[in-house]
């Protein structure tokens, strides 16, 4: 049966009027993928007296040859000039990507820097269900790819001195300060081996900071219990596309959505202070998969954590 003349053309202009929605918000989506904001982020950490240390967290770079865009603005970030790096992994999205990256990073590289890889370091992107990135994990995991060159990206990071935390811990001497880190291997892939860092955070260092790409509870949980200071970690994307105001739906681990990106406590309801409780900075990263380029309420970012004394 036909609808009459007057509510067929009422359907066919709201459906025209949604289509056309959709199609403004997705390329809304699109263009706040090359929107890149610098976030800055002080926290109360160093020894009394101590001056202020700059640490610049990089992470979910996901970069492919041709993002011309996101390499001139990661570029920029030497002007910024910190005194540490924390590069948090996934770094890769292409298999020509390591010379993009390292050209990328420029004049950072010369700063001392700790690193660990995330997931998609390691392997090729795919196609997959989009809505698979708003839905809950379902422990899926795609090796079945061709591996990326994460060994060079390696190679170079650490031929210019910075320190692979791949299951294991490290030390740096920045700005005057005795700094002690800690890093696991990627936990979204179960590559992480926390027994290899179990134990306390050395008490004489002037900071103790652990490292992950994704920030799973049971690595957020020990490194909390062993007193490291800070835990600093990427993977969430922020929850990538998040309700208005920014409000995450997902962080595609275990982590609850309201700390997906920012400076938390972990455990979430401690305070500074409390014994076996850190502070736990996560970044929304800097790019996302490339067969999945939107963003919403959620801009590609990094991060400028200024340190400053306890109690400031």
């Amino acid at each position: 049966m036909s609808l009459p003349p007057l509510l067929a053309r009422g359907s066919a202009a709201l459906l025209g009027a949604a289509t056309l929605g959709g199609a403004a918000v997705t390329a809304y989506a699109v263009r706040e993928t090359r929107q890149f904001v610098l976030r800055r982020v002080e926290v109360p950490l160093l020894p009394p007296g101590a001056d202020p240390l700059r640490v610049l967290h990089l992470s979910d770079v996901h970069m492919t040859p041709r993002q011309r865009r996101k390499q001139e603005w990661l570029a920029g970030l030497a002007t910024l000039r910190p005194d540490l790096v924390v590069d948090t992994g996934d770094n890769l999205a292409h298999q020509g990507a390591v010379p993009f990256v390292t050209d990328s990073f420029g004049p950072l590289l010369d700063v001392p820097g700790v690193f660990v890889h995330g997931s998609n370091d390691y392997f090729e992107p795919r196609l997959r269900n989009p809505f698979r990135y708003v839905l809950p994990d379902d422990g899926t995991r795609h090796t079945d790819v061709p591996q990326l060159p994460w060994r060079d990206l390696s190679a170079t990071f650490t031929e210019h001195g910075w320190l692979d935390l791949t299951n294991t811990r490290g030390r740096l001497q920045v700005g005057g300060l005795d700094l002690a880190f800690v890093g696991v291997d990627d936990p979204h892939l179960e590559y992480d081996d926390l027994g290899a860092v179990a134990g306390p955070a050395d008490p004489s260092a002037d900071v103790r900071l652990a490292v992950a790409h994704a920030p799973y509870l049971r690595v957020l949980d020990q490194f909390a219990a062993d007193g490291h200071d800070a835990i600093l970690a990427g993977h969430t994307h922020g929850g990538q596309v998040c309700l208005p105001g920014g409000r995450a739906l997902t962080t595609n681990c275990d982590l609850d959505p309201a700390r997906a990106r920012g400076l938390h406590r972990h455990p979430a309801a401690s305070a500074p202070g409390d014994p076996g409780s850190a502070w736990l900075h996560v970044s929304a990263g800097l790019g996302t998969s490339p067969y999945a380029q939107v963003r919403t309420a959620c801009r590609p970012e990094a991060t400028l954590l200024t340190l400053v004394p306890r109690g400031r």
